[in-house]
Order: structure tokens, then sequence, then C-alpha cells
């Protein structure tokens, strides 16, 4: 049971892929485009409010169909099919990975009863109902959690303010600096404030700092019995929660078969939830079962996960490229990419196969980015010129969100000028004839040495309707299904995390001794010499 464990370099797709990427290192796109005058079109996908165009990407006709016969020779279909019927693929844990039943039509009943109660309470804190512990309303929301118990809400509270009512002001405490929190306070008061505390197990150190310091700052205005009117936990250890004070009603569950950076639909939506209403909270959670419907049945050469996924094993395995760029041009999803790092490289940054055994080959990308036109005046100079390869993902809208049709027209030339430059480049003869048109004389200075670049830089461009609960529902499982593929193609498990365990048990340790006298046998010569600096006086 589980998933196949396959090596994708024994397949015979992967070793015509070895042999087939020499043939095109010295070749350039722009140069197929003019060969090819329908490669646009044969190198894009248009499903509902999304075009995806992949035509400026090294590939042909040819790459695709053995990047396809890759995808099939590892057992893709039968894989997605474990991964919607609930198999437990997270083999390590011995968990289903689920996330997906948080938004398709037929709920399972104890995700319907969440959502009910999420409606409910949602419903009641923004109409006024729900009142503090001095009859006033709650204007403030303080979410305490961290990784995707923050991430996620906090990303998505950002992409989707243009649907806020101003009736709540969000605030996210996720890290353990006391800076955070102390900067936080200031901008709240006790009797108007609810806080959620967002952690599966209830023992994350993290969360369960700042949510004493959120407690004990609380009940300095106030007793304990007010709690249940300010606090709220979304755990699956309500033992833990009614511990701290948390009253049973106040408390949301979270399942074992929801990986906390695919937690966002359930019940670590809350604030989000709060934030734009539940209405708007489900056409989100419709865009994202729209799109597990697109990745469940569309076939391979018109799904756009896979596509997504294949252009990524091509570059990272076949080009050997380590990075890969996400390049929103959207002001609202300026967390996007530190959103996706956690999730892609959480999840497929494993080096060891299903098999158990360590893998000889690249696994996941490291993403990194941000918007456009920011990026530009900031690191597009290395992607046009330096020396290295990175595949970009340009995401854009063709409809912007205020009346500002001239500044959004002046954003989208540019988004899409990036992804022809990258393209085309600039030969020697086009930067020597600027240079005479401007001086008079191209031989004067080399200046075309500098102002010349090759150009031939992939990038996948997505266009979206408009960016809205429902688009953005789509695109975020877009890249999750991305993600499964790519671990899937690599034989690895993408929903565990053992790595990140084990600097929480050192830190914990640490912690612990920050109070005694370590000497040197307790630790290495660097961290011993690092403690003894930090303590002293």
């Amino acid at each position: 049971m589980g998933l196949a464990t396959i090596n994708p370099t024994k397949t015979s797709a992967w070793k015509k892929l070895e042999k087939h990427v020499d043939s095109l290192k010295n070749q350039e796109m722009k140069t197929w485009f003019s060969q090819h005058p329908n490669r646009a079109k044969q190198f894009s996908i248009q499903w509902k409010e999304f075009y995806v165009d992949y035509s400026k990407n090294r590939l042909t006709e040819e790459t695709l169909k053995l990047l396809l016969q890759l995808a099939r020779e590892v057992k893709l279909e039968e894989a997605i099919h474990k991964l919607f019927s609930g198999e437990a693929i997270n083999q390590t844990e011995n968990r289903a990975v689920l996330h997906t039943a948080l938004r398709k039509k037929n709920k399972p009943e104890e995700v319907q009863q969440a959502l009910s109660k999420m409606e409910k309470l949602s419903s009641d804190i923004r109409t006024g109902e729900w009142r503090g512990f001095s009859g006033k309303k709650i204007t403030d929301i303080v979410n305490i959690g961290i990784g995707g118990s923050d991430l996620g809400p906090r990303m998505t509270v950002e992409a989707l303010q243009h649907y806020h009512d101003n009736t709540l002001k969000i605030h996210f405490l996720s890290n353990v600096d006391g800076d955070q929190s102390a900067e936080i306070l200031k901008k709240i008061i006790p009797e108007t404030t609810l806080v959620i505390v967002v952690s599966k197990s209830f023992r994350t150190v993290e969360t369960m700092s700042n949510a004493k310091i959120l407690q004990d700052w609380f009940l300095k205005a106030t007793s304990k019995e007010n709690l249940k009117k300010h606090f709220v936990a979304v755990t699956s250890n309500s033992v833990a929660a009614q511990q701290m004070g948390i009253s049973y009603e106040n408390i949301l569950p979270m399942w074992d078969w929801v990986g906390g950076r695919f937690s966002i639909w359930s019940t670590v939506g809350l604030s989000l939830c709060l934030y734009i209403g539940f209405s708007n909270f489900n056409k989100f959670l419709e865009g994202a079962r729209q799109m597990d419907e697109h990745f469940e049945s569309t076939t391979f050469k018109e799904n756009i996960p896979v596509i997504l996924a294949l252009l990524s094993v091509w570059y990272n395995n076949f080009f050997r490229c380590e990075s890969q760029a996400i390049l929103p041009y959207s002001h609202y999803l300026s967390l996007l990419v530190p959103y996706l790092q956690q999730a892609v490289m959480e999840s497929n940054g494993k080096s060891t196969s299903r098999a158990g055994v360590p893998i000889p080959y690249q696994t996941g990308s490291i993403i990194w980015g941000a918007t456009g036109t920011n990026a530009q005046h900031a690191f597009f100079q290395l992607l046009h010129q330096g020396t290295k390869l990175v595949p970009c993902d340009f995401i854009g809208f063709k409809k912007p969100l205020h009346n500002n049709t001239k500044s959004h027209d002046l954003l989208m030339a540019n988004f899409m000028a990036q992804t022809e430059a990258l393209l085309k480049g600039k030969t020697k003869a086009q930067v020597q004839q600027e240079v005479k048109d401007q001086s008079g004389d191209c031989q004067a200075f080399p200046l075309w040495a500098f102002k010349e670049f090759r150009g031939n830089k992939p990038s996948t461009t997505l266009l979206i309707d408009q960016l809205t609960p429902k688009t953005l529902g789509s695109l975020i499982a877009l890249y999750e299904h991305k993600i499964f593929v790519e671990g899937l193609i690599w034989n690895i498990f993408s929903f565990d995390q053992w790595g990140v365990e084990y600097g929480k048990q050192l830190a914990a340790t640490l912690f612990s001794r920050f109070a005694q006298n370590p000497t040197p046998e307790d630790m290495d010569g660097s961290t011993f010499n690092l403690v003894r600096h930090y303590k002293e006086e």
C-alpha cells in the first residue's frame, strides 16, 4: 500500500531526458518562436479564469513527450487516486493526506460541523452579537500560531484585504521573539480583543509561550472567568486547551490528516474567515475545490499542476537549476513567496527516498522572489545578466481591483516585458546600434560588452482574470498539487518534516542549560563558546 517506490533515474524516460537535454542546451527559444508561429498556443493552457503560458521554456514537443512519459512511469495517475481516496500516503507518520477533503462538495461530517461552528462564530463576532467582558464589541483579533498556523492565515488575509469590510483588525503573533508580542500589545486592549491560539498539539513552544504572554496580559485587566469571552483554540488537543482556561465551547478541531502547511482550508483559517466573512471564505474553498477537480480528472498534457511540476523537475534535475523565482505582480500577494517557501521546501527538502535510502539526485527547489515591479529594481539584474539559470513563475491579473486602469496597464506592461526580455535578451548588434545612436561612436568605449545579454532565460506566465477569494483558492491549490507531483517523481515523502524537529530538541536543551553552568563536554566547542559569550555579564 502507499505510494509506489520508483527510482526516477532508472526509468526509460529519465535516461532519454538525460540525452535529450544536451541537444537543447545551445538552442535559442526565440528561434523556436520564429520557426513555429503556433508555439505560444501549443504550450499554453486555458482553464476557467486561468491562462498559463509555458511556451517561454526550454522545451520542445519531444521534451514534453518525455516528461509526460516520466509521469506515467512513476505511476502518477495511481498516486493521484491514492491522494484523493484517503490512503495513508504519509507513510512515515501513517497518516492520510486529505486537505482536499476540507473543500470538496460532500465534506466529511466532522468537517461540516467545524465549518458550521466557524460560520456562527464569525457571524457573531462580526455582527457584534459576541461581546467582550465589558460589553463592548470585539475589534481586534490576535492569531497566535507558527508555520502553517501563521503563514497561511497571514498570507491570505494580506491577499484578500480588498474583501475586508473594516469590521475587524487582525494581528499575527508567531515569533518567540518578545519584541513581536510587545509591539502587538501596544495596539490592542483586553476588553475588545479576541485571541485565537492555533496549535495542533497545543505544545508548540513558540505558540504556547506567546499564548501565555497574552493570557497574563489579559488577566491583569480582568478575572479568569472572562477568558471564555476572549480566547478561542484551534487544536486537536482539547484537554490541554481547557487546562489553559479556554472553554470547551470555544475549541475548534484539527485533524491529523491535515498537515500544517496545507491547513488554511480548515479551522486554521478562522482568522481569514473572520476577516472576509464566511461567504467569501466559502468562495475561497470553492476555488480550491475546482482546482482539485482539474488536477484529479484532467489529462496530464492539459493539467496545470502536472505541467508546472514537470517543468520544475526538468530544470532541477536536467539543467541543474537549484532555485526557482516566484514573481507575483500584485501588491496583495506580497506574502505569497514566504508561504510557498514553507510549502515547497518543507515538503520536498528531503534526501531519503521512499525506500529509506539516500538519494543521489537533487530534490526540492529553493523558492525565492518578491512582487513586481519592486523586484525589478532589486534582483532582476541577476535574472537577466547573471551566471545562474533561474526559472521564473510570473503571476499577474487581467483586471485590477480598484478603478486604476492606467496604473494597472503600466504594471502589466512591465509584467509582460520582463518575460519578453528574459526570452530575447539583447544582441551585440542591438547594443552597438543603441550606443552609436546615443554617442555617435560605438567604439569609444565597449559599452556593448556590458549592455549585451543573451536572453534564453525560462519563464512561465500565469495570467488570471482577477484576484478574488475563488481564484486565490485555485492558485494555492495549484501549487499544493505541483508539490505533490514533484515529490512523487523524486520518490520522496512530501508530507512529513522530520528535519525541523531536531533543532527544536536542541533548543529545548540549550534553554534549560542557560540557567546552569554548561561545560565543554555538554556541546560542541563553537556552541559552548556562543553560550558563554551570550551569558557573560
